[in-house]
């Protein structure tokens, strides 16, 4: 568990990490909905004391993601399918703002990232690479939001598109839709370059029903 210990370097707590391993494992699907999660035996795989991983466990539960039943132990309940749908409908009330808000207080060190990020989504969907171009997909909506300047904003809509990893991975392996996400992710590029708040919100809006459009396939 080297990297668990290299993010220790970085002055989180050892509960934080654990927390954000089980949960991607969740949210990925290394866990199915209804299995057990074994707290000594985490613990043993991760190399760490029961208390952290009982703490991270129980953060877990907060976030509905788990649930400690009498007598059954720790169940994971992973994302349900009106999760996903109340998700997709609070981003497509609210991204809209997002691009609104980015374009009129972006500077040029935001819009350059942004092209960056693009031009490696266009190399990896050409490679067909699902893992790299699920991450630029993330870094690419996430950095709209950093540039938005509203830390509640930016911190909202990161939560979501951390729990639309499930959907996600399962999206993008649909035939066609990696070279489909790229063109959306191109008309959003575009509507920022040129400034344009109208054509931003019009192409995030489509993106992001397109992607409801293939969650409700799942």
């Amino acid at each position: 568990m080297d990297s668990i210990f290299n993010d220790k370097k970085e002055n989180r707590s050892l509960t934080s990490i654990i927390f954000d391993k089980i949960r991607e494992d969740i949210l990925i699907g290394k866990y199915s909905r209804g299995e057990k999660i074994v707290e000594a035996k985490l613990a043993e795989e991760l190399g760490v004391s029961r208390t952290p991983v009982r703490e991270a466990l129980k953060q877990l539960e907060l976030d509905g993601l788990v649930e400690n039943i009498p007598n059954r132990g720790v169940i994971v309940k992973g994302i349900t399918k009106q999760d996903i749908q109340d998700i997709y409908t609070l981003r497509i009330a609210i991204e809209g703002i997002a691009v609104k808000w980015a374009i009129e207080r972006m500077d040029d060190s935001d819009l350059e990232k942004l092209k960056d990020i693009f031009e490696l989504m266009e190399f990896y969907t050409f490679k067909k690479d699902l893992d790299k171009i699920a991450e630029l997909n993330t870094r690419f909506h996430e950095t709209i939001y950093k540039a938005t300047k509203s830390r509640y904003l930016e911190q909202i809509l990161k939560d979501f598109q951390f729990f639309m990893k499930t959907t996600r991975y399962k999206s993008l392996r649909t035939e066609g839709r990696m070279e489909s996400a790229l063109e959306e992710h191109r008309e959003i590029l575009n509507a920022f370059i040129n400034r344009d708040v109208g054509q931003a919100v019009k192409a995030i809006l489509k993106h992001v029903n397109n992607s409801k459009k293939n969650a409700e396939n799942f």
